[in-house]
C-alpha cells in the first residue's frame, strides 16, 4: 500500500507539472508559427519553420523597450511604497498594544475580499477630481492599496513570531522604536519581505484593466498595451503577439525562479520560526 500511495502522489505530481509547463511551451511554439498555421486549426502542432523574426518584430513595431521601462518603473515604485507601508503597519499591529489594533486589522483582512476592478468607477471619479487621470499615479495607487492587505497579512503573522527579548535587550541599550525596527524587525523579516514583492510583481505586471482605464496616453502605457500594436480593423499578426506574450512574460519568470527558494521560506517562515 506504501508503494501506491507513493506512484500515485508521483502521477499527481506529474500531472500538476504538466499543466503547469505545456501552457508556456504551447505558447512558445505559438510564437514560432505563421499566421496560416494558427487559422488553420494546428494549434498543438509544431511549427513547420520556426519563425524566429516574429521576435524581431514583435520587438521593433511592438515598441517592447518603451513598455517595458514603464512597466519596470510603476513596478519598482509600487513595491518601494508597498514594503515601506506594509512593513510600517504589519510591525504596529503585531507589536503595539492598542486598542484599536485587531480592528485595523479586520480591514485589511476585509480589504483582500474586495476585488480591484469594483472599484473603477469611485476612483474614476476620486482621480479626476485630483487631476490625477493620465498619469502614473492613477495606477500606482491603486495597485500599492490592493497589495497592501496581503503584505501586512503575511509580515504580521511572521513578526508576531519573533522573540520580544531581541527587542527588549535593544530598548535597555537605548535604541529607539524607529532603530529596533530598522536594524532588527527588517533585516529579520527579509523571507517573508521577500515573498511579498514576489507576489507584488507578478500581480502587477500583467495587469490591464485598471492601466487601460486610467492611461491614455501612448507614453505612459505598460507592456500588456504592445500587444494591441499587432491587431488592426482587417488583419491580427498572431505570430507576433505570441512572440510579445512571451517576452513579457519572460521578466516575471526569470525573477520567479531565481527567487523561487525564498518565496517558499517566505511563506512557512513564520510557521517555522513559532
Amino acid at each position: 500500500m506504501s508503494k501506491i500511495k507513493k506512484w500515485f502522489v508521483y502521477l499527481l505530481f506529474a500531472i500538476l507539472v504538466v499543466t503547469q509547463i505545456y501552457p508556456l511551451f504551447w505558447l512558445l511554439m505559438y510564437s514560432l508559427k505563421t499566421n496560416e498555421e494558427i487559422l488553420s486549426g494546428s494549434f498543438f502542432s509544431l511549427p513547420i519553420v520556426p519563425q524566429w523574426h516574429n521576435y524581431a518584430e514583435a520587438y521593433t513595431s511592438g515598441s517592447y523597450l518603451k513598455y517595458l521601462g514603464n512597466s519596470v518603473l510603476v513596478t519598482s515604485v509600487t513595491l518601494l511604497a508597498v514594503i515601506i507601508l506594509s512593513s510600517m503597519t504589519a510591525y504596529a499591529i503585531a507589536r503595539f498594544r492598542w486598542k484599536y489594533g485587531p480592528y485595523v486589522m479586520l480591514l485589511f483582512l476585509l480589504g483582500m475580499m474586495i476585488p480591484m476592478q469594483a472599484t473603477l468607477l469611485p476612483l474614476m471619479i476620486i482621480f479626476k477630481n485630483l487631476d490625477l487621470l493620465d498619469t502614473r499615479w492613477s495606477i500606482i495607487i491603486p495597485y500599492t492599496a490592493f497589495a497592501l492587505p496581503i503584505a501586512v497579512f503575511i509580515l504580521s503573522n511572521f513578526m508576531r513570531s519573533i522573540p520580544t527579548d531581541i527587542e527588549e535587550s535593544a530598548f535597555m541599550d537605548g535604541a529607539s522604536v524607529y532603530r529596533i525596527f530598522r536594524s532588527i524587525i527588517l533585516p529579520i523579516s527579509l523571507p517573508p519581505v521577500m515573498t511579498v514583492c514576489i507576489l507584488t510583481f507578478i500581480n502587477i505586471w500583467n495587469e490591464y484593466i485598471v492601466a487601460a482605464t486610467f492611461i491614455s496616453s501612448e507614453n505612459l502605457k505598460t507592456l500588456p498595451f504592445g500587444v494591441y500594436t499587432f491587431v488592426s480593423q482587417y488583419s491580427v499578426n498572431y505570430g507576433n503577439i505570441g512572440a510579445f506574450l512571451v517576452m513579457g512574460a519572460l521578466p516575471v519568470l526569470i525573477i520567479y525562479f531565481i527567487l523561487s527558494e525564498r518565496i517558499t521560506k517566505g511563506m512557512v517562515a513564520g510557521a517555522v520560526k513559532g
